[in-house]
Order: C-alpha cells, then sequence, then structure tokens
C-alpha cells in the first residue's frame, strides 16, 4: 500500500497540509488536508479514466479523472513519485 505525500516546500498551498494519495489495490484514496483532518476522496481503480502529470520546473502535479466525470488534481509531488504514480494506476 504505496501512500505518496507532496512536497510541503512547493508553492500550491501544501505547507501546512500536503496533498496525499494512498493506493491500496483496488482502490486510490485522495487527502486534502484542512485546517481540521482531511478532505478524502475515494475512486475504485475500475473508474479511473485517465491519469496525467503537469510537470512544472522543480514537483508535478497528478491529475486523476474518474469515467464519472471527477477531476482530482493532487498538487506538489516530486517529478519521481508523480510517475510512480502513473504507473500504478495505469
Amino acid at each position: 500500500m504505496p501512500t505518496f505525500i507532496a512536497q510541503r516546500i512547493s508553492r500550491q498551498n501544501n505547507v501546512l497540509f500536503p496533498d496525499k494519495i494512498t493506493v491500496e489495490g483496488p482502490k486510490i484514496t485522495y487527502y486534502k488536508g484542512e485546517i481540521i483532518g482531511y478532505k478524502s476522496i475515494v475512486i475504485s481503480a475500475g473508474n479511473i479514466a485517465s491519469v496525467a502529470i503537469n510537470e512544472n520546473i522543480l514537483f508535478a502535479d497528478v491529475v486523476i479523472e474518474s469515467k464519472g466525470g471527477q477531476t482530482i488534481t493532487a498538487r506538489g509531488f516530486t517529478k519521481t513519485d508523480a510517475r510512480e504514480i502513473m504507473n500504478l494506476l495505469t
């Protein structure tokens, strides 16, 4: 069950609440930190329509789209982590 945590020094306001993606077999869980706790979204691996990476100079964003039209944009991962997430989901 790999878990990927975004970098705190990225420019996407991750200093206090970094994005997190956990890949657990047949499901993917996205966590977005908030002042108290996390907001989480769970998508079944079978419902993933596409996975894309938007690379910046230092970091990368992972964009996951479901077959139902829901889009998750997780920001501030290292490029290596972003590529590994993409490889696990495709």
